[in-house]
């Protein structure tokens, strides 16, 4: 949708909804000097990332991704538990199943682009009211003044231009976690009428990798005896990658890769 023009002196950030036992309407300088501040590195991956490689084995809709629709980024601002909990939340509410969050951001009928988590993740450390991208602020495409961060989880429910968090018992109702990527099963074709309610919201990545040296049509002379092959591997909700193999022969054979860590960073994306 559009990027909207906001003035961070004029947003307000809204937290409302079940267990709430004060409703807070904060600004962006009010976060900064009644909460902690905190930074966390993350990848974050659009959860069509790759459309285009399952686009060759069979049609599939959306924009045609290669491997690069995801980016890393230090991120900083507020835990969304702090403010949660100022709220008069209590963590240990079993009635609160799922924290919604909408955006500033909105379609030409008004409705604003939404999404939600569940609430035993918005109650991780690790999950933020950033207000600063890469040490500065962040920048209007990536959703200035305010985004959620949460790490482990698809960037579509990583809303951007925050402006309400509200907590519930159900899933948000918004378009993009109920009608919106969801994964069908591969019976599903295109044009067929489709059960929304039948799959689950993604939520978590998926274990994944992509060899990015050599590029995808790269021909390589058989002289050479050495092959250099670099790539990045992950998975979603905090797990570790245990190794990744490589075949050069069709599968027959497999070699096990050198992995590397950003020795700095707790990151769950691996490079080989």
């Amino acid at each position: 949708m559009p990027v909207p023009d906001i003035n961070e002196k004029d947003h307000r950030l809204n937290v409302e909804g079940l267990s709430i036992k004060k409703s807070l309407i904060l600004s962006v300088d009010q976060l900064k000097k009644n909460f902690e501040e905190t930074s966390v590195t993350t990848a974050i991956q659009c959860a069509g990332n790759r459309r285009s490689d399952m686009n060759k084995y069979k049609k599939v809709q959306g924009l045609m991704w290669e491997g690069t629709a995801m980016g890393n980024a230090k991120w900083t601002g507020v835990r969304l538990r702090d403010v949660l909990i100022k709220a008069g939340v209590d963590p240990n509410d079993k009635r609160i199943k799922h924290v919604h969050f909408e955006g500033a951001d909105s379609d030409p009928e008004g409705s604003h682009y939404g999404g939600s988590i569940p609430f035993e993740k918005a109650m991780k450390s690790e999950c933020i009211i950033a207000y600063k991208m890469n040490e500065e602020k962040i920048p209007r495409d990536h959703g200035h003044p305010l985004r959620l961060i949460a790490p482990g989880i698809v960037g579509a429910r990583q809303v951007k231009y925050l402006k309400t968090i509200r907590l519930s018992e159900e899933e948000s109702p918004a378009h993009w976690q109920q009608k919106d990527y969801k994964a069908f099963p591969s019976s599903v074709q295109i044009g067929d009428p489709l059960d929304w309610s039948s799959v689950p919201s993604i939520n978590e990545y998926p274990i994944q990798s992509y060899i990015c040296i050599p590029s995808p049509g790269d021909k390589v002379k058989r002289s050479e005896e050495e092959i250099e092959f670099v790539g990045y591997a992950w998975s979603g909700g905090g797990r570790g990658i245990i190794r990744v193999e490589i075949s050069t022969d069709g599968g027959k054979t497999w070699r096990n890769s050198e992995l590397q860590q950003a020795p700095e960073q707790d990151l769950v994306c691996y490079f080989f």
